[in-house]
Parts: structure tokens; sequence; C-alpha cells
């Protein structure tokens, strides 16, 4: 029954491949029943887009023509059937072959996320999502991985070969890569 299910949800709403499962948009559910257009399961805040903006532009500014600076729900595929999405990724230029409709399947040096759009109703341990989607990117060979958290004010980084994964405030000086700070109080003030 749930096979018959998943078949008739639009491959367009799975926002995630898992171990071969779907973890779908946020609000999935209300395009199902017509009570949502596309458009607003997909869309970001416009505090989320503000922060995107800004960090692209503080990105590009850093790492010059040398890295790509990846957005809007960049696919990186792990293997068949697993992929995640990422927000912001910066990898080196020279590491990406080509430009394509193919998702990325070679780990960046940087993700960036802000929120989800994962509807976490259906994810076993709503919690866990970020440390296994964490984990996931870890593995795959990223080496620092930025979540901000727009509701609680919060940023958590995790790194490559350390343990301790560090959460901070927005008032904190946050190093986003060696030698680059950012200020995401100012960040986020900026649109007011």
């Amino acid at each position: 029954m749930m096979e018959q299910a998943t078949e008739q949800i639009p491959k367009s709403l799975v926002y995630e491949m898992v171990g071969g499962k779907p973890i779908y948009y946020q609000g999935y559910k209300d395009y199902l029943t017509g009570n949502k257009q596309m458009d607003e399961i997909m869309g970001s805040s416009k505090l989320q887009a503000l922060i995107v903006a800004e960090l692209i532009y503080l990105l590009r500014s850093f790492y010059g023509n040398e890295y790509l600076i990846f957005t809007n729900e960049l696919g990186l595929r792990f293997g068949k059937n697993a992929w995640r999405a990422a927000d912001i990724a910066v990898i080196k230029s020279d590491l990406v072959e080509d430009l394509n409709d193919q998702y990325l399947d070679v780990p960046p040096e940087l993700v960036i996320e802000i929120d989800t759009k994962a509807d976490l109703q259906e994810v076993r341990n709503p919690l866990g999502y970020y440390h296994e989607k964490t984990e996931d990117l870890i593995q795959f060979g990223v080496a620092k991985v930025v979540w901000i958290f727009t509701d609680t004010r919060k940023v958590l980084i995790a790194e490559q070969g350390n343990n301790a994964w560090r959460i901070y405030d927005w008032e904190d000086q946050l190093e986003i890569t060696e030698g680059l700070a950012i200020d995401m109080k100012r960040i986020a003030n900026r649109g007011k």
C-alpha cells in the first residue's frame, strides 16, 4: 500500500533520498490535497533567502574564481538511491569536470544549510535528521558543515575529523572557513 502511495507522489516533491527511501518536502501533503501550490512548498522565507544571498556574496568575494559556489538545493549524490540537498556548497573549480544537469558526485569543501525543507513528520527521529544528514555529508568527504537555524538563532558547525560539534549564538563571531568570519546578527538585520 505504501509503495503504491509513494508512486503517486510526484518525484519533484522528493527533497532527498536516503537509503533508497524518499524524504519529501515539508508540506507535500498540502500540495497533494490541493491546499498549496508547488512553489509554496519549495520556496524559502525572506530571512532564509537574505541569508543565502549575503553568504553567497561573502563566499564569492573570499574564494574568488578558484572555487564554485553552488546554491539552490544542489544535489549531492552519494551513490545509487542516495543523495542529499545543499543550500550552499563550495568546491574547487577544477574538481567539477563539467557543468551539466547531473548531481555533484564529488564532495565540496563546505556545505551550509539554512534550516531544512524536509518534512520531518515522517522521519523516524526528527531531531536525528540533522545529525544523520551532517554525518552523511562528512562521510561523503565534506570538510565542514554549517547549519544556520533561523527559529532558534543558533549555528551548528561540524568538521571532518572533529567529533566535537560546536553550537553558537548568532551574536558570536563565526569562522565559516579559515580566514572568513561572519556576523549572523548583522546579516539577519540587514533586511530591516
